[in-house]
């Protein structure tokens, strides 16, 4: 899917798509691009270390980030042949609508200091592409304009165990017009993250010479992002987190994370009977944890350990997913962690997902190309499920179920 005018995202930019485009009319800067890890091949010159480590980097080891896209090479397909796959379609429904694929884009904190008003750039792209995208509560964009962009975004919450600072974020969120509410529950507290230390990372960003020295060799990246959001916007700051505008992202206060620590099922509780819209539960790896959020009336539950980005070693979602799909009712299923390919999304849904989720490839996306690069990275993913589910001998991903794969080494 190609945009044909200019990548950066404006608030009324028409939106004219493709979903199908020849090699010549591919843009020049795109053409490279042929599965999405390319995007983080190209990117990795072009930002500065500390600002891709952000993006790329798991927590401690990262043994938690290769789990979760090791667990994709555990199991390989059984396809189906002589089967007429000529009307298939990828098209799904969550949540009583219809999107044009089974995969979402996750939340991505900061993600407008990676790329130029990513969140805007993310939310354009997936109203074109007719698929989910999550805003992060730790987006550097005020919840209220992303939703202009899209009605359809979801909202992210990183709640504290308060029931005021609770119901005062509820109401913020509800106002703006958002009708879907993720919950995050894997950080307590922040993971120890040692390559932000390595790097010069941190939040706030503090300008130290190893930032200024890695900014100034990286001009596209301080010009077109940076420069172009305080010019334009003024100091970023963490407009989500609370009801309450956040501070400055380069300021010497920190984003509340108080309380975090102290949420419980008590405030599931609470949230479940305020929210009258889907809820979904991300950060659940634990089966115990899963079925607990389908009792406590989640509509849906995100197995995630987080990218890797919080506790290390964490089991892969993909592990646990056939047990959770086993006894989760009517709640559904998504699942994010390690999906680069449409085989990846294929072999979760028929391991009984019903829905997957992207982050890290979105980002970059963005960050090469702005809303262009993200539709680029929607018709990559969208093609790759066309031609496997052609290959596995299915025309509609609700056909896919464990008979369509088998764990590496079982008979």
């Amino acid at each position: 899917m190609m945009k044909t005018t200019d990548s950066r995202p404006t608030e009324n930019a028409p939106i004219q798509t493709a979903l199908q485009a020849t090699p010549s009319a591919i843009p020049s800067r795109l053409r490279d691009v042929l599965a999405l890890d390319d995007f983080a091949r190209l990117c990795k010159p072009s930002l500065p270390r500390m600002i891709y480590q952000y993006v790329a980097g798991g927590v401690e080891t990262e043994s938690a980030m290769r789990n979760g896209r090791e667990a994709y090479q555990d199991y390989g397909f059984t396809p189906r042949a002589l089967v007429d796959t000529s009307t298939r379609a990828t098209s799904v429904e969550l949540f009583g609508k219809t999107y044009s694929a089974p995969f979402a884009i996750g939340p991505l904190g900061g993600a407008a200091f990676v790329a130029y008003r990513a969140d805007l750039a993310l939310a354009f792209a997936a109203k074109a592409c007719n698929i989910p995208m999550i805003l992060s509560a730790s987006s550097l964009i005020r919840l209220e304009d992303v939703q202009k962009a899209n009605p359809d975004v979801w909202f992210q919450g990183y709640l504290a165990g308060d029931f005021e600072r609770i119901s005062r974020m509820l109401d913020r969120v509800e106002a703006a017009g958002y009708k879907n509410l993720v919950v995050t529950v894997d950080t307590p507290i922040l993971g120890n993250r040692e390559h932000n230390i390595r790097s010069g990372f941190s939040m706030p960003i503090r300008i130290t010479p190893r930032v200024m020295l890695q900014s100034a060799t990286h001009p596209r990246w301080l010009l077109m992002t940076v420069a172009q959001t305080f010019l334009k916007h003024g100091a970023p700051h963490f407009e989500n987190t609370e009801a309450e505008r956040g501070p400055p992202m380069m300021s010497r206060k920190v984003r509340n994370t108080i309380a975090r620590d102290k949420l419980t099922w008590e405030h599931i509780d609470f949230i479940r009977k305020r929210w009258k819209g889907p809820m979904v539960i991300k950060g659940i790896v634990s089966p115990r944890d899963a079925f607990l959020a389908r009792d406590h009336g989640a509509d849906g539950i995100i197995l995630s350990n987080h990218g890797g980005r919080q506790l290390d070693h964490a089991m892969a979602p993909l592990r646990v997913l056939p047990e959770i799909a086993a006894d989760k009712g009517d709640m559904k299923v998504i699942i994010d962690g390690g999906i680069r390919r449409g085989s990846d999304v294929l072999k979760a849904l028929a391991l009984g997902a019903d829905f997957t989720l992207m982050g890290r490839p979105f980002l970059f996306a963005a960050a090469h190309d702005g809303q262009r690069g993200v539709e680029h990275a929607y018709t990559i993913m969208h093609n790759e499920l066309m031609r496997d589910m052609a290959l596995l001998g299915v025309n509609s991903v609700t056909e896919l179920d464990e008979r369509f794969v088998r764990k590496a080494g079982s008979r």
